[in-house]
């Protein structure tokens, strides 16, 4: 049960601030990096740093992976708090001991918040017990901490525009409005990380062909959403486009193995896919990080709802 309370600069605020349509955002990092201190679906809270000094928003990790900073422009566009991808090079640029050059395009750390809440400049709140004027990036905080559970209760009231009860046993996710079971909202992701993080998960590469050129690549989900599936890495493929219409049709199938499935109909109907025959039966390209392997039982829907297996 945490919460993140991060630093950031009072311009990326006010400029998400004006625009409420932008419900998930980036909390980019001028450095690569890493992020584990919280789950997908637990709070991140918004901390502008000095002489501002004050939390100034917050919403739901949504997830982490590194992006160039084209990719990371594409993918989010405003929601990376700057109008312009020449602004936000010129942002990223103030971090860096040297200056970005015209043909450099560094790698960033991008953090996803989803459900995204900035409060009034006449609203925002006192940083957290404990929250020293030195720290540069953030810092974590258990909510069942009697110190710190007044205050973040008070916070997340603000969010949710609701009660919120803890319970000091048990991790603490944002639930609401989703597809599915909703013992997997922990894992839900919003839909711009969803591409992100699989992009990443999946080193920029088609899980069934190996295929790189990245305009062609696509975030795929083994189960959709209109039939019961989320915005979760472990529901989530990276295949080229046409592999993705392939699979989404049932002529390719992969088994809880990760095996590659071909159904004999791509043959009989189209007289072609000798490529994927040639492939039948071998392990796809899965992530290193095993929780972000497909999940079985989502292989298995598939299997046996949309796989033509004859």
């Amino acid at each position: 049960m945490r919460t993140f309370v991060g630093v950031t600069d009072k311009r990326w605020y006010r400029f998400l601030a004006a625009r409420a349509g932008l419900t998930e955002v980036n909390f980019w990092r001028p450095s690569g990096g890493g992020f584990r201190a919280l789950t997908p679906g637990e709070p991140f809270f918004f901390k502008a740093h000095f002489p501002l000094n004050r939390i100034v928003g917050g919403g739901f990790f949504s997830g982490f992976t590194q992006l160039r900073i084209s990719e990371a422009w594409e993918l989010f566009g405003e929601a990376n708090g700057v109008a312009s991808l020449d602004e936000m090079r010129r942002n990223v640029g103030r971090y860096r001991k040297q200056p970005i050059g015209p043909a450099e395009d560094p790698t960033i750390g991008c953090i996803f918040v989803r459900d995204s809440v900035f409060f009034p400049e006449d609203s925002t709140a006192d940083p957290p017990p404990g929250f020293a004027s030195n720290v540069v990036q953030g810092k974590t905080y258990d909510l069942a901490d009697p110190s710190v559970a007044e205050y973040f209760d008070l916070l997340l009231h603000r969010l949710l525009g609701v009660t919120v009860e803890l319970d000091a046993g048990l991790p603490w996710h944002r639930s609401g409005p989703v597809y599915g079971d909703p013992r997997l909202v922990p894992q839900r992701l919003g839909q711009q990380s969803f591409k992100a993080v699989i992009l990443g998960a999946y080193g920029r590469r088609c899980a069934i062909t190996g295929n790189k050129v990245q305009p062609v690549l696509q975030a795929a989900h083994i189960r959709p959403l209109p039939q019961g599936g989320e915005h979760r890495i472990d529901n989530g493929l990276l295949l080229k486009s046409d592999v993705h219409i392939l699979f989404d049709r049932g002529y390719l199938g992969v088994d809880p193995k990760y095996r590659l499935m071909v159904s004999p109909r791509l043959r009989s109907e189209f007289g072609n896919g000798d490529q994927f025959y040639a492939k039948a039966g071998h392990p796809i390209t899965v992530p290193e990080r095993r929780g972000d392997r497909p999940n079985s039982e989502f292989l298995e829907w598939h299997l046996d709802t949309v796989f033509k297996a004859a």
